[in-house]
């Protein structure tokens, strides 16, 4: 027997790799939701969208034309102008970057902070857990419309001020999960022989918590992305978010809620765009959460 023909049998023999069936696995089912595929499908499209659109646009998005104001959509402008003549179409693909900005960067405050805090809270429990759990509920006390409101009343009205306040206000979602998540774990008999080893807080909460309850935290910050861009373009439809020019959606919708009845079109689109994105987002989380739950049949 040649040494090729021995090499290829003791490859074919070789164990599988539990992390790549582990994938495999859940692509097969993320697979067979077809509406979580078309959310997936059209969260990659934006992404494109929001990092090569603004350079093939044809017009600027700031450069007022007010000979052109509020003109119908045409194949020179799809999407129609506004009412300081600016090509509406344009103003999208570059309010597409700011979107998903506000969207992901919002999540990542959120989820960072609360992780943190479930983690600790549900590991050392005690006194520390209640006074972490009462913040957390305190929060979770006010709609979170209002009290991203509130933050950026209290900070100004800015792009970045809404990220934090929508940060904010995500907190205690994400901390109550790793919680939850964090509390069923500890207790598992595996951790108990791992911390008799003599293993240290931190290598059991990083190696061995932490790895266990990033399905749910995966759904959550999916889900999450969308209440956030639903959230900052409802700040900045109230004049609290991002400020004129800047070619925000929500902006643009307050902006075109003035012309409504000559032309809709001029709020229309914005708020197509802002449904079409948060309906991806929605439609992929449960995708998501099916296929990384373990009761979900094959």
């Amino acid at each position: 027997m040649s040494e090729q023909s021995i090499n290829k049998e003791v490859t074919s023999g070789s164990p599988p790799n539990p992390t790549v069936e582990r994938w495999k696995s859940f692509y097969k089912k993320l697979r067979k939701n077809r509406a979580a595929m078309i959310g997936g499908f059209l969260i990659l499209f934006f992404i494109l969208v929001a990092i090569v659109g603004p350079y093939l646009t044809a017009y600027e998005p700031n450069v007022q034309n007010h000979a052109n104001k509020l003109a119908s959509p045409s194949a020179e402008h799809w999407f129609g102008t506004d009412h300081h003549g600016r090509d509406i179409f344009t103003r999208i693909i570059h309010g597409m970057s700011i979107t998903l900005y506000v969207g992901f960067f919002s999540v990542i405050i959120g989820a960072t902070v609360g992780i943190i805090l479930g983690i600790v809270s549900g590991y050392y429990g005690g006194k520390l857990d209640s006074f972490i759990m009462r913040i957390m509920d305190i929060l979770l006390a006010f709609p979170g419309i209002l009290l991203a409101l509130a933050i950026v009343s209290v900070l100004g009205g800015s792009l970045t001020n809404v990220i934090i306040a929508v940060g904010i206000f995500s907190i205690p979602v994400f901390a109550r999960i790793v919680r939850g998540s964090t509390l069923a774990v500890r207790k598992l008999e595996y951790i108990d022989a791992v911390r008799a080893l003599g293993a240290s807080d931190g290598r059991i909460i990083f190696k061995h918590i932490l790895p266990n309850v990033t399905s749910p935290l995966i759904v959550q910050a999916t889900l999450s992305i969308a209440t956030s861009i639903l959230t900052a373009s409802g700040l900045s439809f109230l004049g609290m978010g991002a400020q004129p020019p800047t070619p925000e959606w929500g902006a643009m919708l307050s902006g075109g809620r003035n012309y409504m009845w000559d032309a809709p079109h001029v709020a229309f689109f914005p708020g197509i765009a802002i449904v079409v994105v948060v309906l991806a987002f929605n439609i992929f989380g449960d995708g998501l959460r099916d296929a990384l739950d373990p009761k979900m049949k094959n």
